[in-house]
């Protein structure tokens, strides 16, 4: 890095805006773990996705490279946008929310439009030519969290009060409300039920009173009842879950999915069959198994070890996130930051928990493993919000 390469950041106790010199330089304030344990998963990705691919030439059109260069493509163009969220900085964006979020909830309500294009029974794509499409929910979940947090945080930054009052909760709650309901219409259950995450995660960091949350809670379980009996889910959806209760209801049917992934996965042993040599893999057994099914490629070619790894840099991930919403100095970086690991670690969870058949099929691509352009620019985003709230910490922190 240059001699002269510095970044500003406001500094509260100053006033003013200070500049960070050579001793005080960006490569140090970076969160190296956190950085190197996303590059490793996007990485681990490239890999997994290749393998899942290579052979399908359905899918590639002849291409054996066709997933991997794009894969590749997506996680440089995520590393552009976190570089661009780290220069603009998560106070900058703060007052930018108001914009993010219309052209967020914009977007998803464009889905409902014929610009919407339905993959996978879910109407939750804007196609854009030429073999490209954007799933909008994905960066939905950046801006509840940061709509959230900017009015949750706003008077308590500021010293007016100790924690959000009730007014301000509601208002912060009917932000979430918006996006959430206009996606469970594509339908998208599976991002709904990150966003509720986010919103839990987001209330519990901001100091809310725990009625809201229990209340949340009870809301939500009451709703899923009226959902189930209202008879507002797909015939998919339900045969999902019909599926996750009974897994030998219809194997070879609904149920396939989940058997297909489980034997995938304990085919691996130990050590794995090798990359590029699962039999379940190359004879195309598993469905989807680029995106929401890239876990499997990990059990069977690279064994409990591949697959542990992920999981293990996965916790990284977490574990750096959580460091950084403690050691924060206001509000609504610890916001920003709860929100994120809310979403990470339930989205991981999900995922994964559904190859091994411990949580229903929900469509959720594992953070920074799974094939998708939408969910890798998101998280980088993530990563971004995450470096900035770091780096913009007194040094003392």
């Amino acid at each position: 890095m240059a001699d002269g390469f510095s970044v500003s950041r406001y500094a509260p106790e100053q006033g003013s805006w200070a500049k960070l010199t050579a001793r005080d330089s960006v490569v140090r304030r970076l969160d190296w773990p956190l950085l190197g344990s996303a590059l490793a998963l996007s990485a681990l990705g490239a890999l997994l996705v290749w393998s899942a691919t290579r052979n399908r030439d359905a899918l590639t059109q002849g291409d054996p490279y066709f997933f991997l260069f794009r894969h590749v493509l997506n996680t440089g163009i995520g590393l552009v946008l976190m570089v661009g969220t780290i220069w603009l900085g998560h106070r900058t964006l703060r007052g930018a929310v108001p914009i993010l979020y219309g052209l967020s909830v914009i977007l998803v309500i464009a889905v409902l439009t014929p610009l919407g294009a339905t993959v996978n029974g879910a109407h939750a794509w804007i196609k854009l030519g030429a073999g490209f499409s954007i799933q909008p929910s994905e960066f939905t979940k950046i801006t509840i969290i940061l709509g959230m947090a900017m009015l949750l945080a706003a008077r308590v930054d500021a010293g007016d009060q100790p924690h959000p009052d009730h007014r301000t909760v509601a208002k912060a709650l009917g932000i979430a409300a918006i996006p959430m309901a206009i996606v469970m219409l594509m339908p998208d259950l599976g991002s709904v039920m990150v966003m509720a995450v986010i919103v839990l995660g987001v209330l519990l960091a901001s100091g809310a009173s725990n009625s809201w949350v229990f209340g949340l809670l009870g809301t939500g379980a009451a709703g899923a009842v009226a959902v189930w009996q209202l008879g507002l889910l797909d015939d998919y959806q339900i045969a999902r879950f019909a599926a996750f209760a009974n897994p030998a209801l219809d194997p070879a049917g609904v149920g396939y999915n989940t058997n297909q992934a489980r034997i995938a996965i304990g085919s691996g042993g130990l050590t794995g069959t090798g990359l590029f040599e699962g039999t379940q893999t190359t004879g195309q057994f598993v469905p989807e198994q680029q995106t929401d099914f890239v876990f499997t490629v990990a059990g069977e070619e690279l064994g409990f070890l591949g697959a542990g790894l992920i999981i293990l840099l996965l916790g990284v991930v977490l574990w750096r996130a959580c460091r950084i919403a403690r050691e924060t100095t206001e509000l609504y970086g610890t916001i920003v930051a709860a929100g994120i690991i809310a979403w990470f670690a339930f989205q991981s969870f999900e995922n994964i928990g559904m190859t091994l058949g411990i949580m229903p099929v929900a469509g959720l691509p594992l953070p920074f493993v799974s094939y998708g352009g939408s969910s890798m620019f998101a998280v980088w985003v993530a990563i971004g919000l995450l470096q900035s709230i770091r780096m913009q910490r007194p040094m003392s922190a």
